[in-house]
């Protein structure tokens, strides 16, 4: 990125790593945006415009359009963590922010399956660890003898309603998200990012 003189006439001084940490967390939210706005095919050049920083910086941290993906995806497993941790979790609050990753990242869910599906050495284990984290996030929370208690039921609910995340629009894979959780007969808080 090139810095433009200050008003002052001067170049700003360089933040090395405080700057490295703030420009990898705002490629990781461009990237969410960019992804959900226009797919996976959309130009990484986006995402390093959104991010306010140039390409070279966005290839120092990712080296390819995978590596995006990929931090997007643990990006969102950690949110869902922290949100199970916070000390007024309920299972409700948190399938809310799980909805909200869903209907953001619905990209994301179709690179896992993709690279899974091609075999792609280390994906499928990675994949798995993500949904084994979600899982034991979730699971924590779950009442005793909540309808999604059973062995594999929580997750297969999880898998259902990301299934149902369609749409043109953000608001109507939204819709059709809560739809599946109502039909499921499952309790959601309001769908937003942990801390929204």
């Amino acid at each position: 990125m090139t810095r433009r003189p200050t008003a002052e006439g001067r170049r700003p001084a360089n933040q090395g790593p405080k700057a490295a940490a703030r420009n990898r967390t705002a490629l990781i939210a461009a990237a969410r945006e960019i992804f959900a706005e226009h797919g996976l095919s959309a130009p990484l050049s986006a995402i390093a415009r959104r991010a306010g920083v140039g390409q070279g910086v966005l290839y120092r941290h990712f080296p390819d359009r995978n590596a995006v993906a990929a931090a997007v995806l643990e990006e969102n497993v950690r949110q869902i963590e922290q949100a199970a941790a916070a000390e007024d979790a309920t299972l409700s609050v948190v399938l809310g922010v799980v909805t909200w990753h869903m209907t953001e990242s619905a990209a994301f869910v179709s690179l896992v399956h993709a690279e899974t599906a091609n075999g792609r050495v280390g994906t499928h284990a990675y994949a798995r660890d993500l949904s084994e984290r979600v899982e034991r996030a979730l699971r924590g929370l779950l009442p005793d003898g909540h309808r999604l208690g059973a062995a594999n039921d929580l997750m297969l609910a999880v898998a259902m309603v990301s299934g149902a995340v369609t749409g043109p629009t953000r608001e109507e894979q939204e819709h059709r998200a809560l739809a599946a959780w109502r039909l499921l007969g499952v309790e959601v808080g309001p769908v937003r990012p942990h801390g929204g």
